[in-house]
């Protein structure tokens, strides 16, 4: 793959940290546009704020960089005036789902065709190391320094309950299947939601005191469980586990295809 083809080159080096997960997210969001020969022309990539929300300064599209937990709303504007355009909207844990849980979950509802991506590092990592809604319960964090006692929820299952129509989980450690995920995410006419889990060796990682990239990565790995390899187990054999893989899928009309139709109406309306 060529940086020249996907990369503002101009925009390098990036500022995140050694060992954080945002390159490889950005690795298996590239290879996923090369596989799917999107035109660039007609990709968007909107963000909010936070470190991954970074990554569409260094991607050669069109990009918007928005206000913290807006990057929803800012899609959806884009998506409504040009249904045509393939829209990606990247997202940290916190940027998603504190500040801009509200729109995650009417942007599932309305089931508008938006990708998007949550960089779920389990922490607010450029802000100060404040916990999130997804911080696991019992981590620490700098507004947390004596263990998380608030309960973390589980971001697929709200996407699925709010009526997105394809939802997944992926980590940085297996990064192919990250990539496949993305892919696959693309190929669904409605709202599509990826959660890539993530690391932050600085704000998350020294605080709870797991050393080194490779403990980091081994941290998420070890969490995780492939949904497939659940169908022949019991639920206490996999109990306290995260689930990864693809988790739902179930097509339905997407929004601006079924608000075309409004339009159609009106205007028909119109000349009687």
């Amino acid at each position: 793959m060529s940086d020249k083809k996907y990369l503002r080159n101009d925009k390098l080096p990036h500022i995140w940290c050694p060992g954080c997960g945002n390159g490889i997210v950005l690795s298996a969001l590239e290879r996923a546009l090369e596989a799917a020969n999107v035109d660039k022309d007609k990709t968007v990539i909107v963000s909010g704020i936070g470190c991954s929300s970074r990554m569409p300064t260094y991607m050669d599209f069109n990009t918007l960089h928005t206000a913290h937990g807006r990057a929803l709303a800012f899609a959806t504007g884009i998506k409504l005036a040009h249904p045509e355009l393939t829209v990606f909207v990247i997202m940290g844990d916190g940027d998603s789902s504190a500040i801009g849980g509200n729109h995650l979950i009417h942007a599932a509802r309305r089931n508008i065709g938006l990708n998007a991506i949550v960089v779920n590092n389990n922490i607010y990592g450029m802000t100060g190391g404040q916990y999130s809604p997804l911080t696991p319960t019992g981590m620490k964090a700098t507004t947390a320094p004596y263990g998380m006692v608030e309960r973390n929820f589980d971001l697929c299952e709200l996407a699925r309950a709010a009526g997105a129509t394809y939802v997944a989980r992926g980590t940085v450690y297996h990064a192919k299947a990250l990539t496949d995920l993305i892919l696959e995410s693309m190929e669904n006419d409605g709202f599509s939601l990826v959660e890539a889990m993530s690391t932050c060796p600085i704000s998350f990682g020294r605080k709870n005191k797991i050393r080194g990239n490779y403990n980091l990565l081994k941290w998420v790995k070890d969490r995780c469980i492939n949904v497939k390899a659940t169908a022949k187990m019991s639920p206490e054999e996999y109990e306290g586990k995260i689930l990864i893989g693809k988790l739902y899928h179930q097509p339905a009309e997407e929004y601006t295809k079924s608000y075309g139709k409004i339009i159609d109406i009106a205007k028909e309306e119109a000349k009687r």
